[in-house]
């Protein structure tokens, strides 16, 4: 099964991003999204304004200077404005809001407006890959990691596991690194890219990668796919999860709401009209498994 959307933007869509186009309207757009999560979160609980405030008191050069690398070279897609964010992920802010965002964003998946939307979709994930994945692995790699949400979500369902987080911002690693010490949890943190990681071939049984794709375009996409088939043990799983596009709850969506999202989503289009399936078969991998593990969203796993 293909749940690709091969068309181009609709009329709906084109006229979107005709109104993206122009920088102030684009501008007021990313401010009224921005204000919208904010204001969510804090209405179902999620202290965003006063989270911020205590992490902002910190002195983070310590956690950054253990993480960064200075020898990246950052492709220029990362280095574009999305989430709203000017300097995209490459700010304390946006490492600072990611978690809250996280909440704000998932809160209503299911109909419900609380902060457990967030831990709901991950277990969901996590329950389609206890079905496909017979055997527990051993050595987990966590792309596009973030702050460690979706990385310390795994160590609990695998907790006897090794596991490597690796994200291109060195604020999200610093701040993953941070909450780590908080919760105890032995992960080794590395700032690379996810399509050129660095790390040694054949390494690991499961690579995962959560809710990262349609933040990229496709060239890059598939590159990661790439990387993802070299550091993969054989028969080991590339695991997928991220925005359904054929869902009914993006189909629907009104004009407003469309407009919004692409403010801070850049490679949207570029994700509706991915073949994923397709790609994953070009990288290597056996013919997917693609469940819809929520309203909103899908997981594909792939096998080397």
């Amino acid at each position: 099964m293909s749940v690709a959307v091969k068309n181009p933007p609709d009329l709906a869509s084109r006229l979107v991003n005709g109104v993206l186009s122009i920088k102030p309207l684009a501008d007021f757009a990313k401010h009224q999204a921005r204000q919208m999560m904010i204001k969510r979160a804090e209405k179902i609980g999620v202290p965003w304004t006063k989270t911020v405030e205590q992490l902002q008191l910190r002195n983070w050069e310590t956690d950054l200077a253990k993480v960064q690398n200075h020898q990246i070279s950052y492709p220029d897609y990362y280095l574009t404005s999305f989430h709203a964010y000017e300097q995209g992920n490459m700010s304390w802010l946006a490492a600072f809001e990611v978690e809250s965002a996280a909440y704000a964003v998932h809160a209503k998946l299911w109909g419900g407006t609380n902060s457990e939307g967030d831990a709901k979709l991950r277990q969901s994930y996590h329950d389609v890959l206890k079905v496909e994945i017979s055997q527990t692995p051993e050595n987990i790699l966590d792309l596009g990691c973030s702050v460690g949400l979706s990385t310390f979500a795994l160590q609990e369902i695998y907790p006897h596991a090794k596991i490597t987080g690796v994200d291109l911002s060195p604020y999200f690693l610093a701040v993953a690194n941070y909450n780590s010490k908080q919760r105890q949890a032995n992960i080794n943190w590395v700032h690379a890219a996810a399509e050129s990681t660095g790390l040694k071939d054949a390494l690991y049984d499961l690579v995962s990668i959560c809710l990262v794709c349609h933040e990229l375009p496709q060239s890059a996409t598939r590159q990661i796919f790439a990387e993802a088939k070299r550091l993969l043990t054989p028969g080991g799983y590339f695991a997928i999860m991220d925005m359904n596009p054929c869902s009914e709850a993006f189909k629907k969506m009104p004009p407003y709401v469309l407009t919004l999202l692409k403010s801070t989503e850049p490679y949207l289009d570029e994700y509706f009209s991915f073949d994923i399936k397709q790609a994953l078969i070009d990288a290597g991998f056996q013919t997917p498994s693609i469940s819809f593990n929520s309203p909103r969203h899908r997981t594909v796993i792939a096998r080397v």
